[in-house]
């Protein structure tokens, strides 16, 4: 039987097990430091100082620091700013019923990575991310992963497993993430969850089809893989929102799911593969919002890949999180 932690047992075992990462409590301090105040308003930052209770809230947040995945998988850095953004963004926007506390945040400590040892910290990092929910999160609660890369997606269907055994899983996504499993990345998870079973049914929606390998395409076809791409949608073969309401219409009391975005679906969004194609914010939005509504539990959200690297990228990307998470709260 999965026993719960308390908060401060918790944070007692804050490092990986070749200590390359740390879980780090966001203090009250850290969150004063992301928040401002205005007069005659309540803005989040004020709402998590008053109750950060991971025991009773229904979502908890988790933040992840690290590239090492994108890295691994020939991508590019950045991810380890994407949960800063957010919350400079999140923590001033107005207050709401969130119901939502932080668990803190899990970023890289260790020395400069080794290139060829890329493979083994994301194998590290995975075993870390899913000791950290099981320790945490409780059955009734929702885990929700923001910051890193998509590498981070196999502990999260881990974790769903312990609790509900076999999952849906919809990921939007310009990339199937099925790629061969040579050593852990960010774009091997769905291949390595599918061959451990974790994976009721899978389904990717908006793949670019220039940059599906035929290892994968065969992969998805062999595994009985749901996936669009793109360019259907662009040839109006295909109805994006459509397709979100037929995954939601297959979805019933008894279903369990995980949400998967992952931020280079948006044009022009900084992400560990950036792409000046892809959906607008806003269709993303709507899909979160529809999805977070169906009859089905959703077991976790992921929003992955977003990398900025500038100011002007941490702005937009902080905000982009912010309003996603919003609406599936």
């Amino acid at each position: 039987m999965l026993l719960q932690m308390t908060f401060f047992q918790f944070f007692n075992l804050m490092l990986s097990k070749n200590n390359n990462f740390e879980l780090i409590q966001l203090t009250e301090q850290a969150i004063i430091s992301f928040s401002s105040t205005r007069l005659g308003e309540m803005r989040l930052g004020q709402s998590f100082l008053a109750a950060n209770d991971t025991s009773k809230a229904r979502y908890i947040i988790l933040g992840i620091s690290e590239s090492v995945g994108p890295m691994a998988n020939s991508g590019l850095s950045g991810a380890e700013n994407a949960f800063f953004s957010f919350l400079s963004a999140f923590l001033n926007t107005q207050d709401f019923d969130h119901n939502s506390a932080f668990m803190g945040y899990i970023k890289w400590v260790g020395q400069a990575p080794n290139p060829s040892q890329l493979t083994m910290y994301v194998s590290e990092l995975d075993e870390f991310v899913l000791q950290c929910l099981t320790l945490v999160v409780a059955k009734h609660q929702i885990p929700i992963i923001i910051g890193g890369g998509h590498n981070n997606a196999l502990p999260l269907m881990r974790w769903a497993n312990l609790h509900f055994e076999k999952i849906n899983v919809l990921n939007i996504d310009a990339h199937a993430d099925c790629r061969a499993m040579e050593g852990r990345h960010s774009g091997n998870s769905f291949s390595y969850a599918i061959k451990e079973g974790l994976i009721n049914t899978y389904h990717v929606y908006g793949l670019h089809c220039a940059y599906l390998n035929s290892a994968s395409h065969q992969f998805m076809n062999d595994n009985q893989v749901e996936y669009t791409f793109y360019e259907d949608y662009l040839d109006g073969r295909r109805d994006f929102i459509t397709d979100i309401d037929q995954f939601i219409n297959h979805q019933d009391e008894t279903s369990v799911f995980g949400l998967e975005i992952d931020m280079d679906c948006i044009a022009d969004m900084p992400s560990s593969a950036l792409s000046p194609s892809g959906w607008c914010f806003d269709d993303i939005r709507r899909a979160v919002r529809k999805v977070s509504n169906s009859k089905g539990k959703v077991a976790y959200f992921h929003l992955t890949e977003a990398a900025p690297i500038s100011d002007l990228d941490k702005k937009r990307v902080g905000k982009a999180l912010s309003y996603l998470l919003r609406d599936f709260i």
